[in-house]
């Protein structure tokens, strides 16, 4: 095995991750409940394919298939993202829990996208590089922009949680006057 062969493997481990992933993003924007998530899911849907379209170019220069390889790991990122979905809870509280899955899948793909750039760099294929690199700052953009949106469904989970806890607080007052 060669360091090529490790570079399409890698690429082949994205192009198996990225095609799961444009199948499970509209099911993440359908079930999020916060406007915003859902226009990051869809956007980040659209983003998705462009960056499968790129990676179908890289395998053209490199005259290989980008078949052959299922990437497990986002299959069980895509399948704790799905949990998220189906649990009991509502408005931030799911929504945080689903965009706790989407930067893991974030971050996942920043990994594998940032391995793949070493790789190609150690091989002097700069096309390759500068195509892979410009994924590599859709992924991040979209890292921050779930961190972005997190922060405000996880302030407005506190305001929800301290006002659950006052009206509790005045059901046990009423209770003992």
């Amino acid at each position: 095995m060669s360091l090529r062969d490790v570079l399409v493997d890698e690429l082949r481990d994205l192009y198996s991750a990225e095609n799961q992933l444009v199948k499970a993003l509209p099911k993440m924007a359908k079930g999020a409940t916060d406007p915003e998530l859902k226009t990051a899911f869809t956007d980040h849907l659209e983003q998705t394919k462009g960056q499968v379209e790129r990676l179908k170019q890289v395998f053209e220069q490199l005259e290989e298939k980008p078949t052959g390889e299922h990437c497990n790991g986002m299959e069980g990122l895509i399948k704790e993202g799905q949990e998220q979905l189906e649990k009991d809870e509502e408005g931030a509280l799911k929504d945080i829990g689903i965009a706790g899955a989407a930067l893991r899948v974030e971050h996942y793909e920043v990994a594998g996208y940032t391995t793949a750039i070493a790789i190609a760099k150690a091989l002097g294929e700069t096309e390759i590089v500068a195509t892979l690199k410009e994924t590599l700052d859709e992924e991040l953009a979209a890292g921050k922009k779930v961190v972005a949106n997190s922060k405000l469904l996880l302030k407005e989970a506190r305001e929800h949680d301290s006002e659950e806890t006052e009206e509790e607080e005045d059901e046990e007052l009423a209770e003992t006057a």
